[in-house]
């Protein structure tokens, strides 16, 4: 799931697969990271929101000219190292969520 269409909502993006089948996602937060040079977004299935456990997805954007994430494209992970720090601010955040 590449390609992102405008969304209904400021907090939501809809992503669609290869196939052209569309999934709205909601956003969790974003992110900006000086050693990488990017903006990040992590995002969870709407559908799944009220679950006990959702799949929270990441990946890197370009901004518009509010630095929002409606604008831009979004782009996979593929750097093990780029990963790793994304995962670990994810990690930051679901351990303050908790306490």
């Amino acid at each position: 799931m590449s390609e992102k269409q405008p969304p209904k909502d400021l907090d939501e993006v809809i992503l669609s697969d290869d196939q052209g089948n569309e999934e709205v996602y909601k956003i969790l937060f974003t992110f900006e990271s000086d050693d990488y040079g990017k903006s990040y977004v992590f995002l969870y299935p709407k559908a799944s929101e009220d679950d006990e456990e959702i799949e929270i997805q990441a990946f890197s954007f370009t901004p518009d000219e509010n630095g929002d994430v409606d604008a831009g494209d979004l782009d996979p992970i593929e750097d093990p190292e780029e990963w790793d720090m994304v995962q670990e601010v994810l990690n930051t955040f679901t351990s303050d969520e908790d306490q």
